[in-house]
């Protein structure tokens, strides 16, 4: 469990708070595997046994104070006596990891009749949904990528394949021979489901094929796929053939079929499923049906922002449908393979709050597609996961970001579907009165509680080598993971300035943009930087993405202000002397960049600017699951010099030619997160591409494996290879709003910009 505070010292008063002008919260990634300083959390039994405080129902920790027949609690100060289980247990200090560390992981028994323990079958369950109103070149991809998908399932999973056009295929590969059965879609959306339950048409059992026995004839199943062509869907549909070129794509039918089908083992056969969803285009067929033409509607002419009309969802079915799935004890993943309008701002509420994830590529040609499944089914994941912050008594959670849902009873608890070690939540704080931290030498106390399931092989003890399917056991763990840390309040607004982490602001600022449900917070009037920022959500959604960029603009002014209020000898100097750079605070010094990027990047640019409303909303779901670090790379992506393959030259430049010319360097890696670019210099002498067993090469192995998607490797040279790739990247002489390189302009002509109003900010307040 890894947590990073946007300041490692906390505002001592709302005062300060309101002065500074800097985000407060923390980002959590509740199942990495180690804290932020790569320390594993102490493990052990007893999860169920950790005491609790009478008033708070924080967890005991290494935090606090134990008196001889109780403790007090660090969060809030209550005195609790102990039972005498605890009595006997904290006898022996070595047994109790709670006593000695403030990260533990614990485990929790499990009854059988709720799934648990060793021998019961909650197999894990996997099921592939490959769209067949596609081309040819989509199935080839996609058989690609689900043959890579088998070699990363651990024997004794079940997977079943079934497709989807006018019609849902279900394959039975138990068998000798594949055999597929169909159920054809209604077209008409007042039909009341399928003509034939699913489960009548193959028993689920059937359609579940174990893995370790099957995964040849599931291969073999996979070659016998063929797009279904448009005569077949007119037939269907009953229209004429010259009249149905493409569609037939019962994208929703079929979901919302294979949910109810998996259901019926929801709790016996699996406690998680995940449907893999291969989609070459918007549904508009059957039931959830999407109309792809307000994508080419001229919104200019009619005075509306295309921003504003595209980023909606169309209908609710998909996000109605998701807690379906929920219920249902089923995860979906989507994989949308097209460059046409698909409508994701409809489609993600099925892959994001159902626990899944969403993936977008615009072509089949370098599609990452089926290293992305690979490396997604390789790495650990959790399910069935509650996630609840707890602070000390001064100050509490404001809003929260990310993708779970709020618990209906209780405040402050969050449910998550499906959790792997990469998936990161944001939250921010308020005071809980407007005195602040009411001893300022005590420190501020967060406590994290994670509880969640994982499924887990149990060991065969029998000499038999060869395994039959049957002999495959798995094991349903419930686990409870604590992070109790505490955070000095700062003495003066300096320190909370010096102890800026900004890739956590950033964080926070890009969820915040995000287009998600949060919880409202209920504090002081937003105000701050970022709070402020809080406000970019409603005006993306009243008046459109334009409204909101002058708004980020116009806090980094603010911030500018406040700083330079705070810092200056003398309030009254002239607009001239404004620091825009931060010159005297080098943990602030990166965040006019950061935000200057961040109105460069797709997600804040302008529809007519050429960004893809599809793209947009990919890349929302996928950075607002990014822990800060990687989510910096992917909005200012990091550019390293190389003297030669073998030797770095300088660990960071600016995103500028100027950069480039000044360093010499005739080699350059430019991290973008889902992008590496090898760039050699035009009077480059070296070997070209980098021979694979440099330092080069081994960087960039070590970055490709320390994400959660496969970026796109690309190497060019320049002077030979076409540099507009590597050039769009050198943001900082860019017009911020995306006209191009043009003297006097970019990062610069920003500062400016930046300077000014935060001038004026300074007169008004002075005026004041």
């Amino acid at each position: 469990m890894a947590v990073r505070a946007t300041v490692s010292c906390f505002p001592a008063t709302l005062e300060a708070l309101e002065s500074c002008a800097v985000q407060w919260g923390v980002a959590v990634t509740p199942f990495a595997a180690a804290d932020e300083r790569g320390q594993p959390p102490t493990t052990g039994a007893g999860g169920d046994r950790v005491p609790r405080c009478e008033h708070c129902w924080a967890y005991f920790s290494s935090h606090c104070d134990l008196e001889r027949w109780g403790w007090s609690c660090a969060l809030c100060g209550t005195l609790n006596g102990f039972d005498d289980d605890t009595a006997r247990r904290f006898q022996r200090p070595d047994a109790c990891p709670e006593l000695n560390s403030s990260f533990v992981d614990l485990e929790i028994p499990v009854d059988e009749a709720e799934g648990g323990g060793d021998g019961v079958q909650a197999r894990p369950v996997y099921v592939a949904a490959v769209d067949l109103a596609c081309s040819e070149e989509f199935l080839e991809l996609i058989k690609s990528a689900l043959l890579a998908a088998l070699e990363a399932l651990i024997p004794g999973s079940l997977f079943g394949l079934m497709t989807f056009s006018h019609k849902i295929g279900l394959y039975d590969v138990q068998g000798p021979i594949p055999v597929v059965k169909n159920v054809f879609i209604p077209p008409d959306l007042e039909e009341d489901g399928l003509p034939v339950a699913l489960e009548d048409a193959m028993p689920l059992l059937s359609f579940l094929a174990p893995v370790d026995t099957c995964k040849d004839r599931i291969a073999a199943a996979l070659e016998t796929l063929r797009p279904t062509s448009s005569w077949e869907r007119g037939a269907a549909s009953g229209q004429e053939e010259d009249t149905v070129l493409l569609g037939g794509r019962g994208f929703g039918t079929a979901m919302s079929a294979l949910i109810d089908y998996l259901s019926s083992e929801y709790g016996s056969t699996f406690a998680l499923a995940r449907v893999f969803a291969f989609l070459s285009g918007a549904p508009d067929y059957g039931a959830g049906l999407l109309d792809t033409r307000r994508y080419g509607e001229q919104y200019a002419s009619k005075g509306v922002d295309a921003d504003l009309a595209l980023l909606p969802e169309q209908i609710p079915f998909y996000r109605d449908l998701a807690a379906v799935a929920v219920q249902a004890g089923v995860c979906i993943d989507i994989f949308a393979v097209t460059d046409e309008y698909t409508d994701l701002a409809s489609l993600k509420f099925l892959s994001i709050e159902s626990g899944g994830s969403l993936f977008l590529y615009a072509n089949t040609d370098d599609s990452t597609l089926p290293q992305d499944i690979y490396c997604l089914l390789s790495r650990p994941y959790a399910f069935g996961c509650v996630l609840r912050l707890r602070t000390s008594s001064d100050f509490e959670p404001g809003n929260s970001y990310g993708h779970f849902f709020p618990d209906p009873q209780y405040e402050n608890v969050q449910h998550i579907i499906c959790c792997d070690s990469f998936a990161t939540y944001a939250y921010d704080f308020d005071f809980t009165h407007n005195d602040g931290f009411s001893r300022h030498t005590d420190p501020a106390v967060i406590q994290i509680a994670f509880q969640y399931s994982v499924i887990e092989p149990v060991e065969e003890t029998s000499g038999n080598e060869s395994q039959s399917s049957a002999s495959y056991k798995f094991c349903l763990k419930r686990r409870l993971r604590l992070r109790t840390l505490q955070y000095r309040p700062a003495r003066n607004i300096s320190e909370i300035y010096d102890s800026v982490d900004p890739e956590v602001v950033l964080h926070i600022l890009v969820h915040k943009i995000e287009l998600y449900p949060f919880t409202t917070s209920h504090g002081h009037p937003l105000i701050l930087f970022v709070y402020a920022c809080l406000q970019v959500i409603l005006e993306s959604l009243d008046k459109g993405v334009r409204e909101g960029r002058q708004q980020v603009h116009a806090w980094l002014a603010l911030l500018t202000a406040r700083y330079n209020e705070a810092l200056s000898s003398d309030a009254r100097s002239p607009p001239s002397s404004i620091d825009v750079d931060f010159s005297q605070c080098p943990q602030l010094q990166m965040l006019p960049q950061l935000v200057f990027a961040l109105l460069r990047s797709p997600l804040l640019r302008l529809h007519e600017e050429g960004v893809h409303p599809d793209y947009r909303i990919y890349l929302q779901c996928l950075f607002s699951a990014l822990e800060p670090s990687s989510l910096a790379k992917a909005i200012y992506p990091v550019l390293i010099s190389y003297s030669s393959p073998d030797k770095q030259a300088f660990p960071r430049h600016t995103l500028s030619r100027a950069a480039l010319i000044m360093s010499e360097s005739p080699i350059f890696l430019l991290d973008a997160f889902t992008n590496l670019i090898v760039y050699y210099s035009p009077t480059a002498d070296l070997p070209f591409p980098p021979p694979r067993d440099c330092l080069l090469r081994t960087m960039i192995n070590r970055l490709k494996q320390d994400r959660c998607i496969t970026p796109k490797l690309t190497f060019i040279h320049g002077g030979k290879d076409d540099s507009t790739l590597f050039e769009s990247y050198l943001i900082e002489e860019q017009d911020v709003d995306g006209s191009g390189f043009t003297t006097g302009s970019g990062f610069v002509a920003f500062r400016e910009s930046v300077r000014n109003v935060a001038a004026e900010i300074v007169q008004e307040e002075i005026g004041s």
